[in-house]
């Protein structure tokens, strides 16, 4: 039997209707421009006919893998955690049994024990979602409006109505610097003939019939076209170039938008650049290791979204030290891990060995043991009797 609908699913769909908006609006905006440029600009304003080929043949390239870049973003599905992650039926009813009770941290840490899970709440805890009832993955963050944890959530984007994250992030990407491109180009191109109407209507203000006019654009509807298809290919150029500039920046970092604003929070304490693995691996995570797939919107992305390469040393000298509560057997694994992460090209490497689909991310550099440190760290880690259970939504 099918489930009677009342106001709430009726709410919920509306809902639903309204986040396509923003992209139903990006769509007409592109199907407008490829009129404006394709017909009235091209077919119409241009005389040069080799002018018009060359135009028609390099505008059609870009807007080719601009939308098809955007059409992945838009229909990519998030990926969810696997079913490891999740809590058993016993141990779901344990936890709501005692909402705040220590077989909660009992139940969470004997699951943690086995999950390649490194990053920890503000207060120490096991990350743990109560909606999706789930251990959360490292990088991974429950979406409010998806409603349901999304790995390597980098943010909620409206205008492709989908989270953007392990699945579709090289996607979003190549959908920034192509929309980039088709706007550059499209400026770069039209600016002599918006030139032109602004000369012609300059011309025609201050003298009246004008034998002038003859090189300007014929008075017809296509000139309105040209002059509002620079400003809004201008507008979108400056404000995708801040976009895609940041996420650049991001990509080099091996961060999120949400670690951006938030460092993670590993046991040794909060750092920024813990993922960090060097540019040259940082780039490698996201487009993959073979380049000629780099610029096409197939995904190439390393490993599986719920585990990453960590570092537990940061380098970087605008990070703060470690918290004085770490005691010295602490800093002497941190002392030993420093040494093992920059003997080999400065590539950093896991606490512990990550798994099948993430080792080869490590193949060209030294192997990394922690035998050194397992003695000392298991005083520490997960035997914390301060570590409490945070849910995060």
């Amino acid at each position: 039997m099918m489930a009677p609908s009342g106001p709430s699913s009726v709410k919920r769909r509306c809902r639903r209707c309204l986040y396509w908006i923003p992209v139903l609006f990006i769509s007409i905006i592109v199907c407008w421009s490829y009129y404006a440029y394709v017909i009235q600009l091209c077919i119409v304003s241009m005389d040069n006919i080799g002018e018009k080929v060359l135009c028609l043949i390099a505008y059609h390239f870009f807007v080719l893998l601009f939308v098809w870049s955007y059409w992945k973003t838009i229909f990519t599905l998030p990926m969810n955690p696997t079913k490891e992650f999740h809590l058993s039926y016993a141990d779901k009813e344990l936890i709501e049994r005692e909402p705040r009770g220590e077989s909660q941290q009992d139940v969470l840490r004997r699951l943690a024990k086995d999950l390649p899970v490194y990053t920890r709440t503000m207060s120490g805890a096991i990350r743990y979602c109560d909606r999706c009832q789930l251990v959360k993955p490292d990088r991974c963050h429950h979406c409010s409006v998806c409603d349901k944890c999304i790995l390597k959530m980098d943010h909620h984007c409206p205008w492709v109505n989908n989270c953007v994250g392990f699945s579709n992030y090289k996607f979003f990407l190549l959908f920034l610097a192509y929309s980039l491109l088709y706007c550059l180009f499209i400026v770069a191109t039209d600016l002599q003939y918006f030139i032109k109407f602004w000369t012609v209507t300059f011309l025609c203000l201050t003298i009246p019939f004008s034998l002038s006019l003859q090189n300007g654009l014929p008075d017809t509807q296509a000139k309105f076209h040209i002059m509002f298809l620079f400003f809004a290919a201008a507008m979108f150029s400056v404000s995708l170039s801040s976009l895609f500039g940041y996420h650049c920046w991001l990509v080099c970092k091996n961060r999120s938008t949400l670690e951006a604003f938030r460092s993670p929070v590993f046991r040794h304490g909060t750092d920024k650049n813990g993922f960090s693995l060097g540019f040259s691996k940082n780039l490698r995570q996201v487009f993959g290791d073979e380049k000629k797939y780099w610029l096409l919107p197939i995904f190439t992305s390393l490993g599986d979204g719920c585990s990453f390469p960590t570092c537990l040393v940061n380098q970087d000298p605008e990070q703060a030290s470690t918290p004085s509560g770490t005691n010295a057997a602490a800093k002497r694994c941190q002392n030993v891990s420093f040494i093992f992460c920059t003997s080999a090209d400065n590539h950093q490497f896991p606490a512990k060995p990550l798994r099948e689909s993430q080792s080869h991310l490590l193949t060209d550099s030294q192997s990394w043991t922690e035998s050194s440190c397992n003695e000392e760290k298991g005083k520490l880690g997960m035997s914390n009797p301060a570590l409490t259970i945070e849910k995060e939504t």
